[in-house]
């Protein structure tokens, strides 16, 4: 029979995975590693369910979490990249007719702490601030990166870009 804690658990992943799961795969940009990323990320959160429940905000909590494991990740890849030489740096299929996959292929441009800036500043509208307490940085610090990722992403986009709001 599963405790309060589990039962809590398991409605707010529910709830919530989907949420997680598109961060993610705005973050590496595949739906495999997106997938595993927001399991790991459940998971994580559910190895620590008493701690991550009592967080003011849960959500950003999950982000942080999300992020976190997302980097952790990242630099693992480039450890692996060093030894065997490999390149698996996600691919994305560029239509010039589909605006989000160009996005998606302008924001895998990027390395992976600005992604992360970038991603939760613009995509989940979290302040400066909440970014930089979430990245263990300073405020000055997201917004020097997001200002040069912003700027590397008009570039690469173009034209396009004018049109990223519309709908």
């Amino acid at each position: 029979m599963p405790t309060t804690g589990q039962r809590d658990f398991e409605e707010y992943a529910r709830a919530r995975q989907h949420r997680l799961y598109r961060t993610a795969y705005l973050l590496c940009g595949d739906a495999d590693r997106a997938q595993d990323l927001t399991q790991t990320t459940l998971a994580k959160l559910f190895q620590h369910w008493k701690r991550a429940s009592r967080a003011d905000n849960l959500d950003a909590y999950a982000k942080t979490v999300l992020s976190r494991t997302f980097l952790a990740e990242q630099r693992g890849r480039r450890r692996e990249r060093g030894a065997f030489e490999v390149d698996d740096t996600p691919t994305f299929v560029d239509h010039h007719s589909d605006l989000r996959l160009t996005l998606l292929a302008a924001l895998a441009t990027l390395p992976p702490k600005p992604r992360v800036m970038v991603i939760l500043r613009y995509w989940e509208d979290l302040s400066v601030e909440h970014v930089a307490a979430l990245m263990r940085c300073s405020p000055g610090n997201v917004k020097s990166q997001c200002a040069r990722s912003m700027a590397k992403l008009r570039a690469e986009l173009g034209e396009l870009h004018l049109y990223a709001t519309e709908s």
